[in-house]
C-alpha cells in the first residue's frame, strides 16, 4: 500500500514539474520578438531567428516586420553586401507571402534563387519551400511540381509528393493514400508531435471526403499523441514546439467541431468551435485566420440549426477579410438561410443570387483548370501509367479504323445521297444565313457591351476594395502612432480619428460587397458600424439596448459617408458620456427613412443628456462641430431636444 502511494506521489510531482516547464515556455513567447530581431547582430543570425520565432505576428504585424526588413535591405545594398542583401530579400519574400501578395513573393524569391551559388543548402531549401507554397496558393501546379523536382535534385527530398495537389483537385481519398505513403514512414515512433500532426491531416482528408465519423476517430488519435507530447517531462521542448502544440490543439478542436456539424450534432459542436476560435485568435499566424473563418461559419451554422438566430447573424456579419471562394459561398448560403427563417425573402434572394453567380463563374473555369492539373501530375508522376494508357488508346484506334474501313462503302453511298439533298437545301440555307447575319452582329455587339460593363463593375469593386484597404492602413498607422504617444489627450484624439476612418472604410467595404455599387443598404451598415464602435469601447456600451429602424433604406455614397460619420460621433458620445454610472438600462434608438423626395433621421438615448452649457461649448467640441458640418453638408439643420429624458437629435434631408 505504501509502495503504491509513493509511486502516486512521484507521478504527481513529475506532472507538476512538467506543467511548470510548459507554463514557463509559454511565458517566454511573450517577448517582443521584433525587438529581439533588431538586437541580433549578423544577417545570418537574424535569418535564423526570423524562421525559428514561433509567432512572429503576435505583437507586430507583417507590415511592421516588412518595414524593418526593408531598412536593413537598403543598408545592405548601399554597402554592397550582397550576401546580406540576399538574406534580407529572402525574409522580404516570406513577409510578402504572409501578407498574401504571392506574385511579389515569387518574383523576389526567384531573384534570390538566381544568385543561389553563394548560398548554403539550408537557405536554398527555404527559398524552394517558399516558392512551392506560393505556387500552391496560386494553383500553378505545373510550376509547383518543377520546384519539387528541383528539391529532389538537391537531395532535399527523396521523392516528389503530390498529395496536396490531389487535395486541391477534390480527390481527397487519393490525397490521403499518397500522404500516408509519403509521410508516415518518415515519422519516428517517439515523435509524438509529428504523429499528432499526421493523424490530424488524415482526419482532414476524411472530413473533406464526407466521412466525418471516421475523421473524429483520427482526430482523437491526434489528441492522444498531443497529450503524450505535452506531458512528457523527459523531453525538453523548444519555444517553437510549445507554440506548435498549442496551435495544433486548437486546430484539432475546430476540426472535431466541424465534424459534429456535418453529423448534425450541433450542441456537441459549439464548445469545440468556441474553444478553437478563442485559442487561434490569440496566435496571429498566417494560417490561423483561415481556420478562424471556417470555425466561425460552422459555429454560425450550428446556432442557426438550434434557432439561435441573433447569435448566428452576428457571427455571419463579422468583418471577414481575405475569404476564399468556398468560404464566401458558405457564408452567403447561411445568410440566405437566416433571412429565409426570419421571412425576409428579398434579402435571402440577394444572397442566393450572389452564390449562383459565383458558382456559374467557377463552372466556366473548372474543366480547363482540372485538365491542366491532371496533365501536370500525370506528365511527371505517372509516366509509366501514361504509356500504358497510350498503348491502350492506340489499340482502340486500330479497332475503330478497321470498323471504319468495313463500313466505308456504306458511308460513301450515304454521302452521295446527302450531297444531292444538301444541294436542294443550299438556296434555303443561304437565304437563312443571310437573314440571321445581322442578328449575329447585334448579338456580338451586345455580348461585347455586357462584357465591358462587367469589366467596369469589377474594376469599380476593386477600387472600393483598395480604398477600404488604404483606409485600414491609415487606421493601422494611427494605432502605431498611439503606441508611441504618451499624452492622454493625443491618444484620445488618435482613437477618435481611427474610429472615423473605420466608419468610412466600412462604407467602401459594403459597396464592393453589394451587387448594386451605387447604393448602400443602411440597416446592415449601421449594425456593422455599431459593432465596430463597441469593439473600441471595451469597458462600456455592451449592455445598452440598441434599436435600429432602417430596414429597406438605401443611400448613395455621397450621403452614406456623412451619415456614417454622424452616427460614429453620436454612438461614441453615448458610450463615453451618457451612462457614467451603469449602462444596464441604457437604450439607443436609431431611425432612418428615405423616400423619393425627402428623408428623415432621428437618434435618441435615455442617458444623462447634454450639459446645460452645450451651446457655449459647441464651438470647442470637435464632435459636435463635426456633426453640425456634416448635417450642413446634407443641406439640413440639426435639431436637439434636451427636455425629454436623455437626448434626441433629428433632421430632415433630401
Amino acid at each position: 500500500m505504501l509502495k503504491k502511494f509513493g509511486i502516486y506521489i512521484i507521478c504527481v510531482l513529475f506532472g507538476l514539474v512538467g506543467n511548470l516547464t510548459f507554463a514557463q515556455s509559454i511565458d517566454s513567447l511573450q517577448v517582443d520578438v521584433l525587438q529581439r530581431f533588431q538586437d541580433t547582430e549578423t544577417p545570418e543570425q537574424k535569418l535564423k531567428l526570423f524562421y525559428n520565432i514561433p509567432n512572429r505576428y503576435d505583437k507586430d504585424s507583417a507590415y511592421d516586420w516588412l518595414e524593418v526588413v526593408n531598412v536593413y535591405l537598403g543598408t545592405a545594398e548601399k554597402t554592397k553586401d550582397s550576401l546580406a542583401a540576399y538574406t534580407y530579400k529572402l525574409m522580404q519574400a516570406q513577409l510578402n507571402h504572409d501578407i498574401g501578395d504571392h506574385n511579389k513573393s515569387i518574383a523576389i524569391a526567384k531573384d534570390v534563387y538566381a544568385k543561389s551559388d553563394s548560398l548554403d543548402k539550408d537557405t536554398k531549401a527555404l527559398i524552394l519551400n517558399l516558392l512551392d507554397d506560393n505556387y500552391g496558393k496560386l494553383e500553378m501546379y505545373d510550376k509547383q511540381i518543377a520546384i519539387r523536382e528541383a528539391k529532389q535534385r538537391l537531395g532535399l527530398t527523396e521523392r516528389v509528393a503530390f498529395y496536396d495537389i490531389y487535395a486541391h483537385m477534390g480527390l481527397y481519398r487519393e490525397a490521403m493514400k499518397q500522404y500516408i505513403l509519403a509521410v508516415k514512414p518518415t515519422i519516428p515512433d517517439n515523435d509524438h508531435l509529428g504523429l499528432a500532426k499526421h493523424h490530424n491531416t488524415v482526419g482532414n482528408y476524411l472530413r473533406l471526403d464526407k466521412s466525418a465519423a471516421t475523421a473524429i476517430t483520427e482526430y482523437n488519435k491526434a489528441t492522444g499523441y498531443l497529450k503524450v507530447f505535452i506531458n512528457d517531462i523527459t523531453n525538453q521542448k523548444t519555444e517553437n514546439e510549445v507554440f506548435e502544440s498549442e496551435v495544433l490543439k486548437a486546430e484539432i478542436d475546430g476540426n472535431i467541431g466541424k465534424c459534429h456539424v456535418i453529423l448534425k450534432e450541433h450542441v456537441e459542436a459549439i464548445p469545440y468551435l468556441k474553444e478553437s476560435i478563442k485559442v487561434l485568435s490569440e496566435y496571429n499566424t498566417p494560417t490561423s485566420k483561415n481556420q478562424i473563418i471556417y470555425n466561425k461559419l460552422n459555429l454560425a451554422e450550428a446556432h442557426l440549426q438550434l434557432d439561435n438566430n441573433i447569435t448566428a447573424k452576428r457571427l455571419l456579419e463579422d468583418d471577414y477579410e481575405d475569404m476564399t471562394v468556398n468560404q464566401e459561398l458558405k457564408r452567403n448560403k447561411l445568410l440566405a438561410y437566416y433571412y429565409d427563417k426570419v421571412e425576409n425573402f428579398k434579402s435571402a434572394a440577394i444572397f442566393y443570387k450572389r452564390n449562383e453567380r459565383i458558382t456559374d463563374s467557377l463552372k466556366n473555369n473548372e474543366v480547363s483548370v482540372l485538365k491542366q492539373q491532371l496533365v501536370a501530375i500525370v506528365g511527371t508522376s505517372d509516366l509509366e501509367n501514361s504509356r500504358r494508357l497510350f498503348n491502350e488508346q492506340k489499340l482502340a484506334n486500330e479497332i475503330i479504323r478497321s470498323e471504319i474501313q468495313a463500313k466505308e462503302e456504306q458511308i460513301n453511298f450515304v454521302f452521295i445521297s446527302l450531297v444531292f439533298t444538301l444541294l436542294g437545301f443550299a438556296g434555303l440555307i443561304y437565304a437563312y444565313l443571310k437573314s440571321i447575319k445581322n442578328q449575329r452582329l447585334i448579338a456580338e455587339q451586345k455580348h461585347f457591351i455586357e462584357n465591358s460593363l462587367k469589366e467596369k463593375e469589377s474594376l469599380l469593386k476593386e477600387i472600393h476594395h483598395r480604398v477600404k484597404n488604404n483606409l485600414q492602413m491609415v487606421s493601422s498607422l494611427l494605432s502605431l502612432q498611439t503606441r508611441n504617444t504618451k499624452s492622454k489627450a493625443a491618444i484620445v484624439a488618435l482613437e477618435e480619428g481611427k474610429s472615423r476612418v473605420k466608419a468610412m472604410a466600412l462604407i467602401h467595404q459594403k459597396l464592393y460587397q453589394n451587387d448594386d455599387l451605387s447604393v448602400i443598404e443602411m440597416q446592415g451598415y449601421i449594425e456593422s458600424l455599431i459593432n465596430s464602435v463597441q469593439s473600441v469601447y471595451k469597458k462600456g456600451g455592451h449592455n445598452i439596448s440598441i434599436t435600429v429602424d432602417a430596414e429597406g433604406t438605401e443611400l448613395d455614397i455621397d450621403r452614406a459617408i456623412p451619415f456614417g460619420l454622424i452616427l460614429n460621433e453620436l454612438v461614441s458620445n453615448t458610450f463615453k458620456y451618457a451612462f457614467p454610472e451603469s449602462d444596464d438600462n441604457g437604450k439607443i434608438y436609431i431611425h432612418l427613412r428615405k423616400n423619393q423626395d425627402e428623408g428623415y433621421f432621428e437618434y435618441a438615448d435615455n442617458g444623462v443628456g447634454l450639459p446645460k452649457d452645450t451651446d457655449e461649448r459647441t464651438s470647442g467640441s470637435m464632435g459636435l462641430r463635426l456633426i453640425n458640418r456634416l448635417v450642413n453638408q446634407l443641406q439640413s439643420k440639426l435639431n436637439v431636444d434636451r427636455d425629454s429624458e436623455g437626448v434626441r437629435f433629428w433632421f430632415s434631408f433630401k
